[in-house]
């Protein structure tokens, strides 16, 4: 049955949206209850995460060009673009003014919906440079998941005592 709570992290840490700012919440709740060091555990739904950008820009560069043929697919992204938009253009402001740090706070802000998904996707809708994109996104994946890891550590002791 814990093994099961590992692996639904992992899913939320690769899934957009939840990320590692709902799968690192469970992820330490499952190694607190098997006993598991906390910094093993971290290391590895941070990797995840970070290994996740390297799929969502492989998908957006060579699969997602196939897939728009698909009108179920064309119609998602369409969807997902529109409400997009108003974040792409408040974001493009701020990369005029901030550049490479504007990514890195967008990334390293650990609310849902502010992570490496919408780094890439940003990044990759925007055209910016690819190897400063993915070295932002990945500080920003670092910054968020450790302000989780310590609010998650802070929350679960409050709650102990």
């Amino acid at each position: 049955m814990g093994f099961f709570k590992l692996l639904y992290a992992i899913l939320l840490t690769i899934a957009p949206i939840s990320e590692l700012r709902i799968g690192l919440p469970v992820a330490i709740t499952y190694a607190i209850e098997n006993n598991i060091p906390l910094l093993l555990i971290f290391t590895m739904i941070l990797l995840v995460n970070l290994i996740t950008v390297f799929f969502i820009f492989l998908f957006l560069d060579f699969f997602h060009s196939i897939f728009m043929n698909w009108k179920f697919y064309r119609k998602g992204f369409n969807w997902y673009i529109k409400r997009f938009q108003n974040k792409i253009k408040r974001f493009n402001k701020k990369y005029d003014k901030l550049g490479f740090l504007a990514l890195v706070f967008l990334v390293a802000i650990p609310l849902p919906g502010t992570g490496a998904w919408t780094g890439s996707i940003l990044s990759w809708a925007l055209k910016l440079d690819r190897k400063k994109s993915i070295l932002a996104i990945c500080m920003g994946v670092i910054i968020a998941g450790l302000l989780v890891f310590l609010g998650t550590l802070g929350f679960i002791n409050i709650f102990q005592k």
